[in-house]
């Protein structure tokens, strides 16, 4: 059985996953990411893989933060549970710039996402998890190759920014999956890739 692919980004009401002064600044997620509805989705997604996909900058946030969540005082147990499935899970990090990896049980690769999630569906293992790295996720989608988005959207507004849908992505059809609603009026979807 070939190794699902499945990628999971937070949005904005408006569409977009971060702001347009300052793509890096994710503080819009953060009072929406530590609810019931965003830790039990990102459970339900980590359980069944045994990869994570990243981004170089993407890589340098998750990696350089999760870890430290292990032990922290009075931290969620769905954090530090994904916090110790990061930790111990197979890590590529897709980077043209970083020659070594910092982080144990990861490989750099300087290739094209598609050519790397194809390596990584000829080996044995679980889903292949791509963690909210937007170029990456966006190559997998024009590619056709992503088996189940997930989607966490976050009743914010950021008024532009860049958009993880872009113009020209090949027609897709998609059947939901699952779906969960909560606080601050938090929305989880996940769809899965209806292929004929």
């Amino acid at each position: 059985m070939t190794r699902r692919v499945v990628t999971n980004m937070s949005l904005s009401l408006d569409g977009h996953y971060a702001a347009p002064d300052n793509p890096h600044d994710m503080s819009w997620v953060m009072p929406y990411a530590v609810t019931d509805v965003a830790r039990d989705h990102l459970t339900s997604l980590w359980e069944s893989a045994t990869t994570a996909l990243l981004g170089r900058v993407n890589a340098e946030g998750f990696l350089g933060f999760w870890p430290t969540v292990i032990g922290m005082e009075g931290a969620d147990p769905r954090d530090v549970g994904f916090a110790k499935w990061l930790v111990g899970a197979e890590k590529v990090v897709l980077s043209s710039t970083l020659r070594a990896a910092p982080w144990e049980r990861t490989t750099i690769v300087d290739k094209p996402a598609a050519e790397v999630v194809a390596d990584l569906q000829e080996t044995d293992g679980g889903d292949i998890l791509v963690l909210s790295s937007a170029s990456v996720i966006k190559a997998l989608l024009a590619a056709d190759l992503v088996d189940r988005l997930a989607i966490t959207i976050f009743p914010v507004s950021l008024g532009g920014g860049p958009r993880l849908f872009d113009e020209g992505l090949p027609a897709a059809q998609w059947s939901l999956a699952g779906q969960a609603a909560g606080e601050h009026g938090t929305v989880s979807l996940v769809y899965d890739r209806v292929r004929n």
